[in-house]
This record gives C-alpha cells, structure tokens and sequence, in this order.
C-alpha cells in the first residue's frame, strides 16, 4: 500500500520504489499519432534513468529520433499510487545495462539471447514527473467523503499529488 506520509516527505524515493515494483507501465513517444505500449521498466534511481529491452525492428524504436521525447505511466500493484513520468528517450544497446538487468524473463523475448541481433535498449531520462497517491481504505474515502458533502467550503482529503523536478 502506498503511503501519504511518504508522498509528502520523500516523494522521489517512493517513485522509483513504485516504478522498480510493478512489472509493465505504458511507455508512449511524445507528440506522435501512436498509441502507448506496455513496456516493463528497469529503472536506475542514480541517475533518473528507466531502462527498457525491446527490439530493433519494433514500431516505437523505428518513431524515435534524437530529442524525442517520451511519457512513462505506471499504477501500483494495489491501484493506490498513479505516475506519470517523461523526459528524453533513446535508442541506446548499453552492454552493460543488458548485463544488468538480464532475467530469464528477459531471455523469453530473445532467441539469440544477449547477442540476440534483434535485442536493443530504450532509455528514458527522467525529468519531470507527476504522482498520485490516494488512501487505500475505503473506510477513510468514505468518512473524507461525508465531511465534505457536509461542509460545502472542505474538499476531501483522499490523496496526496505531487509535481517532482530531476535534473
């Protein structure tokens, strides 16, 4: 479960923990006519990074050009915590980001494996990102719902939303 507190003290952390934590976001190139994709995010806090392995012949690797921009949504596993992240992407087969993040999951995908001639990376400078938290007890929603319809002037307090800034 996502945390208010969290949202509000530590906002960046909690991103990266959420973005680390689920298995697939919609990854979408900025200003193009083409739908977002799912696409599972491997994501490097250090540097505001998120990794993704695709293929050099997919349509969203053949759209993108130097400067292209892209947004990054994810949902937490308990739809409690939304995101939505965006900055530069690019086409970028780092060896040692294939390394890195190498799974059995990831093999799946390529039959040549890590030499796979196919096999490329996407990566995602972060920044800037938009989050929302919300309460994960419908108790709470409903009480912060009643309060408000009793108080014309008091908006529930359900969530927490926060614009984050990366360098």
């Amino acid at each position: 479960m996502a945390s208010l507190s969290e949202a509000r003290e530590q906002p960046a952390r909690q991103l990266w923990d959420q973005v680390n934590g689920v298995h697939a976001g919609m990854l979408g190139i900025s200003g193009l006519d083409m739908h977002m994709q799912p696409m599972a995010p491997h994501a490097d806090p250090t540097t505001n990074t998120i990794w993704f392995y695709t293929k050099t012949d997919a349509d969203i690797v053949r759209v993108i050009k130097p400067g292209s921009r892209a947004h990054f949504c994810v949902i937490g596993k308990d739809h409690d915590y939304h995101a939505c992240l965006s900055g530069v992407i690019e086409i970028r087969p780092d060896p040692s980001k294939i390394e890195e993040y190498w799974s059995s999951m990831v093999a799946a995908w390529y039959d040549g494996g890590k030499k796979d001639p196919k096999l490329t990376m996407l990566s995602l400078h972060v920044d800037d990102a938009d989050i929302w938290v919300s309460t994960g007890s419908t108790l709470k929603f409903g009480w912060e719902i009643a309060k408000a319809n009793l108080d014309d002037d008091k908006m529930p307090d359900v969530g927490v939303k926060r614009h984050l800034q990366f360098a």
